[in-house]
């Protein structure tokens, strides 16, 4: 008897503060790593804020620009994270501890919030950085410092994922 086995999706939340700025660019960083590993139909990728003030905005220009340099087009529109993300994703990455928190207090259940965890912890090259910092009050030097980060921490999770046998 042949048996066919469907690979599963694995489904990835990122979120920071107002979903303008780390959290979007996490979210086209992974999609290019997914693409260029022929992995794109096994990740399901999007992302989140903990604060609603942006809702419906392109992520922050400065953030777009500086993705652009790198060859990310950012055209996320910003959200509120909803307590049926836990529902629908399998893992929520977090860039901070203030974020970490928010969305642990709107976890449902301990279920639930075993799916979050920090965007550091896949850090290999920045192993000693406990936080994506937010780049919203910094000069262009904070944004590519976050995407340096960001790229470091995607392709720690992408190979986490290799690791664990989901792609």
């Amino acid at each position: 008897m042949l048996r066919i086995f469907a690979a599963m999706t694995t489904r990835i939340l990122f979120v920071c503060l107002g979903n303008i700025c780390r959290s979007p660019a996490a979210e086209g960083i992974m999609r290019r790593l997914a693409e260029r590993e022929g992995a794109a139909g096994l990740l399901e990728i999007d992302s989140a804020g903990t604060y609603g003030g942006h809702r419906g905005e392109l992520p922050d220009p400065r953030m777009r620009s500086a993705a652009a340099r790198r060859g990310l087009a950012l055209t996320h529109r910003s959200r509120r994270i909803a307590e049926e993300d836990f529902d629908r994703f399998d893992r929520i990455v977090v860039m901070d501890d203030m974020n970490y928190e928010a969305v642990h207090r709107l976890a449902p259940s301990r279920e639930a919030a075993g799916k979050i965890c920090r965007m550091t912890e896949f850090c290999r090259r920045h192993p000693d950085r406990t936080c994506v910092p937010d780049p919203y009050y910094e000069g262009h030097e904070g944004f590519e410092r976050v995407l340096d980060l960001l790229e470091d921490g995607c392709e720690g999770l992408l190979d986490s994922l290799k690791e664990e046998g989901r792609l």
